[in-house]
């Protein structure tokens, strides 16, 4: 199971997906260009010392990251048609998130083989891309049995 960011612009959000995935066992890819630079404080204090401990790959673009995805592509955006309790998911899928600005543009979603949302309250838009891909690699590894042991 793999972690992926488009875009991301908030290093602080970048490092708690990295000791999110550590924790729990995730790879993450970044697709470049990122809002800050890779050096960026935030980042790693937000990482803590947990960077080392998950394999992290940084891409180009889009067209690098998208012509090594292995397995299936799932794409979480507020434009979601399949709600995330209907949603299922296999072992070596990659679970992607959209800048927090403007989500994933369309050509991402068109390659994506399934779009899912977190249902939300209608009063509200969105919830952190941290808190995001911690409920989504939970529901993730909760049906495909990939839990730590």
């Amino acid at each position: 199971m793999r972690l992926a960011l488009f875009q991301p612009e908030i290093a602080g959000n970048v490092g708690a997906v990295l000791r999110l995935a550590a924790c729990l066992g995730a790879g993450v890819d970044l697709i470049e260009p990122m809002g800050f630079p890779w050096s960026d404080k935030r980042r790693k204090r937000s990482a803590m010392d947990y960077e080392d401990h998950v394999e992290i790959t940084r891409h180009a673009d889009w067209d690098a990251f998208s012509a090594q995805v292995p397995g299936r592509l799932i794409l979480f955006s507020t434009k979601g048609n399949t709600p995330l309790h209907q949603a299922g998911f296999e072992p070596g899928d990659t679970l992607l998130f959209g800048s927090e600005s403007a989500g994933a543009p369309e050509h991402v979603h068109q390659r994506a083989d399934l779009v899912v949302r977190i249902p939300l309250r209608p009063v509200v838009r969105s919830l952190n891309l941290g808190v995001s891909a911690g409920i989504a690699l939970s529901e993730a590894l909760r049906q495909t049995n990939g839990w730590p042991e």
